[in-house]
């Protein structure tokens, strides 16, 4: 019984398992398959007529004008931000006009107008860490051309500027080898052109951070002395108008202005000067 199982089983067993193929038979009935294939045939064909080189030369090619989009975009925008900062710059000139650089009081209404355009320039920024640029940035001459420290009422009659003495052009040099900067506040005798005279105030800063220096005032002094018997009396008011001790913060420096905020509360407008004041 058990051969006869076995012989009736032998034959279908045969016939039921599959027979063994070889990995090279495989990839050559399949490969000839897919390449006689009508739907897969024409495609092999293409791709296989492709070159590597192009394929590799047109990604290369998207990739060139992506990334040249991108820096023409970057362009694009620094330049809009340089046009958006010249346009402010000539607001605020425009808002300055006849303002005489502050120093005598402006109305409320202009105040605020001047005050919100300096905003504007501070918000746009190009040196984030100005104490790091002093060299570059900071050193030279500077002119003021808007403050909002004040000479005003009693103040200004002691000091002779509503009947005697009229202020001229305030300027800074800052010698950021020396760690020094020098106010040079210029002024001369009504009816007397040409008896012309100067402040000089000389102070010594440190660097406290990457936006602020602190400030100790070193010395003073007024030429000629026919200026100095004007000023001799209160003279000491005249220091501490112009005194810049305390610390300055400054929010806003490009080649050409400079602005900064001291502990005060007061804001300074500065232009670069295109030549040094007159020396004495």
């Amino acid at each position: 019984m058990a051969t006869s199982a076995a012989v009736l089983w032998s034959p279908l067993h045969e016939l039921t398992k599959p027979s063994p193929v070889s990995p090279e038979r495989f990839r050559s009935s399949h490969l000839s398959l897919d390449a006689k294939h009508p739907l897969t045939s024409g495609r092999l064909q293409t791709m296989n007529s492709i070159p590597t080189t192009r394929v590799a030369a047109s990604v290369a090619g998207a990739y060139g004008k992506i990334s040249e989009s991108v820096e023409k975009g970057k362009e694009a925008a620094v330049e809009e931000e340089h046009k958006t900062v010249e346009a402010i710059k000539t607001e605020l000139y425009r808002a300055l006009q006849g303002s005489f650089r502050g120093v005598f009081g402006v109305k409320s209404a202009e105040k605020l107008e001047i005050e919100e355009l300096v905003m504007k320039l501070e918000s746009r920024n190009p040196t984030p860490n100005p104490t790091d640029h002093l060299m570059d940035k900071v050193h030279g001459c500077w002119k003021l051309i808007y403050s909002t420290v004040v000479i005003l009422g009693s103040k200004r009659t002691k000091l002779g500027l509503r009947d005697f003495i009229n202020l001229g052009d305030i300027y800074q040099i800052i010698d950021v080898e020396k760690a020094k900067a020098k106010n040079v506040i210029n002024f001369n005798a009504k009816g007397i052109k040409s008896l012309t005279g100067q402040l000089i105030i000389e102070a010594l800063y440190r660097i406290a951070s990457k936006t602020r220096v602190n400030i100790e005032l070193e010395n003073s002094s007024i030429t000629p002395a026919q200026f100095m018997c004007l000023f001799q009396k209160n003279y000491d008011l005249l220091i501490a108008i112009f005194n810049p001790e305390g610390w300055l913060e400054i929010t806003y420096v490009d080649e050409f202005m400079r602005i900064g905020r001291d502990d005060k509360g007061n804001i300074f407008v500065m232009e670069r000067a295109e030549q040094e004041f007159s020396k004495h």
